[in-house]
């Protein structure tokens, strides 16, 4: 027991270096993300005036690079550890981000996106592997809630930085913008690359090499399968929607001023930054599956504010007060889900294929967030907007329901319902500590 004691410590003290480097790691790409991301449409189509297609192409690429290295993405780091292939992750963004910013036609911008997005897509499960190897069970929803308003408030600065040096009347401006993305991807491999990852403590059941491997282990793990499923349902009713339907729906059929959703945007940003802390101290109390539900009927909330705002567009004022509403209520939700999903997929994953869960993860993310897009835009491009609010509000209402039925399938200590446990590490701890 004494011995298990000093292990906790020991880890306490070794971890708190590489995770504070870790965080500033991910609000460095954050910062890149949102001194760019923004602003790639305009670059493509009017910029380098290529047109709207040619733009459509390019996100469709970077959309698909995720697909196209996320599975080997998750082998490699179960067989390297993580920061390889954050490395790795770093060279192809880094290379990606400073070729697009100098691609003057439509090939080379293609080939850009895909390094740009394979890049990017590469580093966001090696960094959240890192996370879990530095945290405990007891500190890994605070570290994953950190790293949430980190990259909120990391991609607010970068998107306010990034819309002071564009100028569509100066290419170089964007060249330039997209250069210094590129240097703070070498800054991420700088300061979080380079951080020694804690040691993990092997029992007889973390060392077994037995059963399936890669993303067959995954899908025969029904409790997490059905968290997928849960996950892409969360990505494509809120994130999905962020910056697409509900951006259209604003703008196209309430009549929302552009400079008016930037607001509303902000306004979810602050939201994230207030209460993300404070909502992990009231999800620390509670089941996991219960604060998923929450954010499920807190958004339900946000979809009725939405149908309010439908209603009474011809009275701006209120109506403008309802559009900052729904994104003030979107964060509200993700401060609830910060603390949760990321901690529930750490332990659910045996210590040996993380990585494989966490790339997992991440792809379910990402067909979740280019799939919204295109059915919001849609639904609301036709002017059929009322059938949009009913099957964003019957999505959110399905959320709640998966919560809560994934509740069986789970153990006490992966739903935060197990008693608090001071002497002793769990073996389930130790096998998701890698």
């Amino acid at each position: 027991m004494t011995g298990t004691v000093k292990q906790q410590r020991q880890q306490r003290r070794g971890a708190g270096g590489p995770l504070r480097r870790v965080q500033i790691g991910n609000a460095l790409s954050a910062f890149g993300s949102g001194f760019t991301m923004p602003y790639m449409f305009v670059y493509v189509d009017q910029v380098r005036g290529l047109g709207s297609l040619a733009a459509g192409m390019v996100f469709t690429v970077f959309a698909l690079a995720a697909l196209a290295v996320l599975p080997f993405t998750g082998r490699g780091i179960d067989k390297y550890g993580p920061r390889p292939v954050l490395l790795a992750g770093t060279a192809l963004a880094s290379t990606g981000a400073f070729a697009f910013g100098h691609a003057t036609g439509t090939p080379a911008l293609l080939v850009s996106s895909f390094l740009f997005g394979a890049g990017v897509t590469t580093c966001q499960p090696a960094l959240a592997t890192m996370i879990v190897r530095c945290s405990t069970a007891a500190t890994r929803a605070h570290a994953f809630a950190l790293q949430f308003t980190l990259v909120n408030l990391g991609m607010g600065i970068g998107a306010l930085v990034g819309g002071q040096i564009v100028n569509v009347a100066d290419p170089a401006s964007l060249t330039r913008l997209f250069t210094i993305e590129a240097a703070t991807f070498l800054g991420l491999a700088l300061v979080t690359g380079t951080a020694r990852m804690p040691k993990v403590q092997l029992t007889a059941v973390h060392g077994k090499t037995e059963g399936p491997t890669g993303l067959r282990a995954l899908v025969a793990d029904k409790a997490m399968v059905r968290l997928c499923v849960l996950a892409g349902l969360i990505f494509f009713t809120c994130y999905g929607q962020f910056e697409s339907g509900v951006a259209a729906f604003a703008t196209d059929t309430v009549g929302t001023a552009p400079s008016t959703l930037g607001f509303a945007i902000g306004a979810n940003a602050l939201t994230i930054v207030v209460l993300q802390m404070f909502m992990v101290r009231i999800t620390a109390r509670r089941r996991r599956t219960t604060a998923m539900a929450a954010a499920g009927v807190v958004w339900l909330g946000a979809w009725t504010m939405a149908l309010v705002a439908g209603l009474i567009r011809t009275e701006a004022m209120a109506a403008t007060v309802a559009i900052v509403s729904i994104y003030a209520l979107f964060g509200v939700g993700e401060s609830l889900l910060a603390p949760t999903m990321g901690p529930i997929v750490a332990d659910l994953a045996p210590a040996r294929l993380l990585g494989t869960y966490n790339a997992g993860y991440a792809l379910v993310k990402q067909i979740a967030i280019a799939v919204g897009p295109a059915v919001g835009v849609l639904l609301v491009g036709s002017g059929t907007w009322p059938l949009y609010l009913a099957a964003m509000a019957g999505s959110t209402l399905l959320i709640v329901a998966l919560a809560l039925r994934l509740r069986p399938h789970l153990t006490p200590e992966q739903d935060n319902a197990a008693p608090a446990v001071v002497h002793a590490i769990p073996v389930r701890e130790l096998q998701t500590a890698a």
